[in-house]
Formats: structure tokens, C-alpha cells, sequence
């Protein structure tokens, strides 16, 4: 799986996030270990007022952990996860919470651990803890038979769907993927021979080259988002300045904005707002689907743990009631019985808990799969919607060709103006020479 961590503070948010409900179709509180509290705000507040003792600002280790998606994954896969980033990075003991998020058909978790050893009162270092928990997400791929990322193998070859958070993030406000993007970018740079086949090729796509303020290569797009070119096609910079000149040569990105929207004529505009409409009216059902389809899994999940707290609660007395009571339950300790039953009692809930366990599991997997199948609904309406809107962006590219064609003229043409221009010049000389000499006649 997918390992990401970051260390950080502000427990009250991270709380918040974690157990937001408004942005997942499912959140479950699976492991409150070494807190006070029971409840992940109050958890979490307890590691606050732990680091007010010490001089740490980032008193969280904060880890997401996100396997294949098309993989059913048991709670139990994501503790050995957990536990081998504890050990690795020298956090045993320390207080733990782990959260399990379902989204479009997907589970991930969320762990985090306190930093502050409070025997000690200081935080715990984690050096190198990216290249660490890499390593721990290869061996997990590995270890299960999963499909190893691009990005996981030995080489210099590496997947352009490598992006960081902050490229998501640029992503999701464009309405595009941030794999897609920089596929784009990748699609473009090698599939370009020089630097104009590449600005071409962009500009096919919706994205036009400018300077950007520390005088690099940028692109920016149709909403004015601005990309910048080495990091999107994974190249260096003296390479991109290699293949594209000198990037002083380039409109600023304040210049390129204003063309870029000059470009956005009317009716491109009300022609990209009708798919959107369009594509809306299409995705309305499939997301009440959704919606239904959470709260049907919901209570189906609700209805499970009550059955099984139900049935836990029968099978308790049916159990306690094993045991003899008075005078018989005394002679019963005495030659052993009580400990037999007691043994029996042992052995049967845990497999009763092994039994609810894999019943609640089993619910998951069948709910996961639900949704994966809507889910490829929405991710083929997207799709559809996205090619269309690339056929607009290619006209949208004809039209700034058309109109860097009036604004300068080709060699050809300017030739032949120069041409003309002795031309225009000896006309009115010789017609204004024939008008002199008709006068002339004139009695």
C-alpha cells in the first residue's frame, strides 16, 4: 500500500478531519491505544497539552495508508502496516489512533502517533522517515502480490502519476486529475521535437507557455492555474531551457492570462458550460445512487453490529449459565468442572469474535464492490466529459493560431508587402504626371 506521512500540530483539525463524515461515505474509529480518552478529539488534546511541556510545534506523526484499489484489504493488513512504521521509526508505546475511510469504493486508514515521550518530556526524532516508510510500502506491495507501482521500482523510469499534495490539490481546483495532467505535460514533451512542436502541442491541450516570476518555464491553463514545466514533464531545468530558448522570449504570466481570456470567446464558453450541464444532468442520478447507496450500507452495517451485540449479549448468559450455582458450584471448583467450563467459555468467544469479525468483514467486501461498480459509472461519465472538452480546447488552439496569423504575418506575405510598396509609390507619380499634362491641353 501507499505509504504518505507528514508531521504536524493542530490536534483539534486533525481530529475533525479524520473523523469527517461530509467527504466520506464511511469513517470507523478502529484503535484508541494509550490515551485517557476514548474519543479522538479528547485524544488528541491530551498530546497538546503534553507538547506545551516541551518546545515541539509538530507533536503528530500523521500516516495515510492506501492500498490497491481493487483489492479487499482485512483491518488486520493495515495493523502489521502499522506496526512495522512503529518499530521502524521508534515509536513504540507511544499513544496510537487508527481510522478507517471508505470513499468512491475505496478504504484507506489513518494513523497517527503522539511524538511526545512524556517520561522524558521531549519529541521523538524521525529521521529520513520518507526513504523508511518507502521501503515499508514496497515490502507490503510485495509481500501481498500487489501490482508494484511505477514509482516503487528499481530504476530510472518512473510513473507521471508521482505527484505531490500540493499538485492534487491544483488539480482538484482545475477539475482535473493530477495524473492526468501530468501525463499531458509528459505526453506533449515527448511526443515534440523542438520547442514550438511542444508549445503547439500544449496549446492543443489548453495549456500556454509564459515566463514565469523567477524567469522558468510555466504554463497556464484556461482558468488560470499555472503549471510549471519542468516539474509537470519530470525534467530539468537546464533541459527545458535546452529545448525551449530563452524564456525571456515568452509573455509574462500576467500578459498570457489576459490573451488566454481574450481567447475564451463567447460561444467556446457556452459550449464547454452546456457539457457541463449536460454532463451534470447525467451524473444526477448516479449520485443519488450514491447517496442511497450510503445510507443503505449505513444501516446495513448498524443493523449487523446491533445483531451481533444481540447475539454476543445471548450467548454471554448462555455461557455464564454453564457455571453452577450454590453448594453444587462450590463442588464443582473443588473437582475441577468450574475450570473445564471455564476453559470451554475461553475457547468458544474467540471464536465467536473471529466469527463476528469475519461477518462485518465480509459486509465491508460486499459494500466495497458495490460501490467500486458505481463508481466506474461516474469515473466513465467523467471521461466521456473530458474528451469533449479536449475537441474545444483544440479549436480554442485553431483560434489563437488564427489570430497570432492576422497579428504577424508570415515571411511570404511580409515579403510581398515590401514588394508592393515601390509599386504603390510610382502610381500616384505617374496618374498625378497624366493629370498634369491633360490640364495642360485644356483651352
Amino acid at each position: 500500500m501507499i505509504i504518505k506521512a507528514s508531521q504536524r500540530g493542530g490536534g483539534r483539525k486533525l481530529a475533525a478531519h479524520l473523523m469527517n463524515e461530509r467527504d466520506n461515505e464511511h469513517v470507523e474509529l478502529h484503535e484508541v491505544r494509550g490515551f485517557v480518552s476514548d474519543d479522538l478529539h479528547g485524544a488528541f488534546l491530551e498530546v497538546e497539552a503534553a507538547a506545551k511541556g516541551t518546545k515541539c510545534k509538530q507533536h503528530f506523526f500523521s500516516v495515510s495508508l492506501s492500498p490497491p484499489e481493487t483489492e479487499n484489504v482485512r483491518p488486520e493488513v493495515f495493523e502489521l502496516a502499522a506496526s512495522r512504521i512503529e518499530n521502524e521509526m521508534g515509536l513504540e508505546g507511544q499513544p496510537m489512533a487508527l481510522v478507517f475511510h471508505e470513499k468512491d469504493g475505496r478504504r484507506h486508514a489513518h494513523a497517527v502517533w503522539s511524538r511526545i515521550d512524556t517520561d522524558n518530556m521531549r519529541a521523538i526524532n524521525l529521521p529520513h522517515f520518507k526513504r523508511k516508510l518507502n521501503e515499508i510500502s514496497r515490502g507490503l506491495f510485495l509481500e501481498h502480490g500487489w501490482n508494484l507501482p511505477d514509482g516503487y521500482k528499481r530504476g530510472k523510469d518512473r510513473s507521471p502519476l508521482n505527484f505531490t499534495l500540493a499538485e492534487w490539490q491544483q488539480a482538484r481546483r482545475a477539475g482535473k486529475s493530477a495524473a492526468d495532467i501530468k501525463a499531458t505535460f509528459q505526453e506533449c514533451w515527448n511526443g515534440a521535437k523542438d520547442g514550438p512542436a511542444f508549445k503547439r502541442q500544449l496549446e492543443e491541450r489548453g495549456y500556454y507557455l509564459a515566463q514565469g516570476d523567477r524567469r522558468g518555464f510555466v504554463a497556464v491553463d484556461h482558468q488560470g492555474e499555472v503549471y510549471a514545466v519542468p516539474r509537470m514533464t519530470g525534467q530539468k531545468t537546464r533541459a527545458v531551457k535546452e529545448r525551449l530558448g530563452d524564456p525571456a522570449q515568452l509573455p509574462s504570466v500576467a500578459e498570457t492570462k489576459a490573451r488566454v481570456s481574450d481567447l475564451m470567446e463567447k460561444v467556446l464558453k457556452r459550449h464547454i458550460a452546456t457539457l457541463d450541464k449536460e454532463s451534470a444532468e447525467r451524473l444526477k442520478p448516479i449520485r443519488i445512487s450514491k447517496r442511497t447507496m450510503r445510507a443503505d450500507h449505513k444501516a446495513e452495517r448498524a443493523a449487523l453490529d446491533q445483531h451481533h451485540a444481540d447475539r454476543w449479549m445471548q450467548e454471554s448468559k448462555a455461557r455464564q449459565a454453564r457455571f453452577s450455582k450454590g453448594l453444587k458450584g462450590v463442588w464443582d471448583w473443588l473437582r475441577g468442572k468450574h475450570s473445564a467450563v471455564r476453559k470451554r467459555n475461553e475457547a468458544e468467544v474467540t471464536f465467536k469474535r473471529e466469527r463476528d469479525t469475519k461477518e462485518r468483514q465480509d459486509l465491508v467486501n460486499r459494500q466495497l464492490a458495490e460501490r467500486r461498480t458505481l463508481q466506474a459509472d461516474i469515473r466513465n461519465e467523467r471521461q466521456r466529459h473530458s474528451g469533449e472538452l479536449t475537441l474545444l480546447y483544440r479549436d480554442l488552439a485553431k483560434t489563437r493560431a488564427l489570430s497570432d496569423a492576422l497579428e504577424k504575418p508570415s515571411a511570404r506575405t511580409r515579403a510581398a508587402l515590401e514588394k508592393a510598396k515601390p509599386n504603390r509609390s510610382r502610381n500616384p507619380r505617374s496618374k498625378s504626371s497624366g493629370r498634369s499634362r491633360d490640364r495642360t491641353l485644356e483651352p
